[in-house]
């Protein structure tokens, strides 16, 4: 009986100290990577240089305030002109160029508030028919794929679990794939979790309460 309490008193310390030092971990990591944007500053101004030791977070704050930045110099007449000669540079640099290019349209099409790149939670059938998953709309295929494809389409991304940051893009017809009332967030959460993590009921229980893509257009 002490065993099984002692046990349950682990576990129970476990599940709240885990989650806060993985949180921690990636945290500073993140503001550690972003503290490089120091050494972009003059030694003479360096807040070592100045107060005779550094601050954390310093870095995270300046990375921020020179994306801030950025973006307003961006929104301008000049700015735009500025970009426009930044990108015909890079596009006659060998390499550099589709690379650059490739990330730029991937960073285009998830950050703008116009496209539906990982706006919508989907319910498709895969890796065989009775199996489901969770899946992210993308888009529609488009160039020489649209050509070759009878009917209508979507691009899908297909996670793995517990690291989403890999796994499946798909092609698949409207009428194979269901939408989810769940946001992506939530979504995300249930993925990582392995199914642990439950989302909340929808309005409409069961699968019944998807809707196909293809009837809500």
């Amino acid at each position: 009986m002490r065993r099984q309490l002692i046990k349950r008193y682990f576990i129970t310390g476990l599940l709240i100290w885990v989650p806060l030092a993985i949180t921690t971990w990636v945290l500073t990591m993140i503001i550690g990577t972003m503290d490089q944007s120091l050494h972009l500053l003059p030694a003479a101004i360096h807040p070592r240089t100045v107060l005779g030791f550094d601050i954390p977070g310093s870095g995270a704050i300046l990375t921020l305030l020179i994306i801030l930045l950025t973006g307003v110099i961006a929104a301008n007449f000049i700015g735009q002109r500025l970009v426009v000669w930044w990108e015909r540079l890079l596009a006659r640099i060998p390499v550099v160029n589709s690379i650059y290019n490739s990330v730029k349209q991937v960073s285009d099409t998830l950050f703008s508030s116009s496209g539906n790149a990982f706006r919508k939670a989907l319910l498709i059938e895969y890796p065989r028919r009775g199996a489901w998953t969770i899946a992210f709309l993308t888009g529609r295929p488009g160039g020489e794929m649209a050509r070759h494809l009878a009917g209508e389409y979507v691009s899908v991304y297909v996670p793995t679990t517990p690291n989403p940051t890999s796994g499946f893009f798909l092609m698949l017809p409207r009428s194979e794939v269901v939408e989810l009332e769940m946001s992506v967030d939530t979504a995300l959460k249930y993925v990582i979790s392995m199914g642990v993590v439950a989302p909340p009921p929808p309005r409409v229980a069961g699968l019944a309460g998807g809707s196909m893509i293809n009837r809500n257009s």
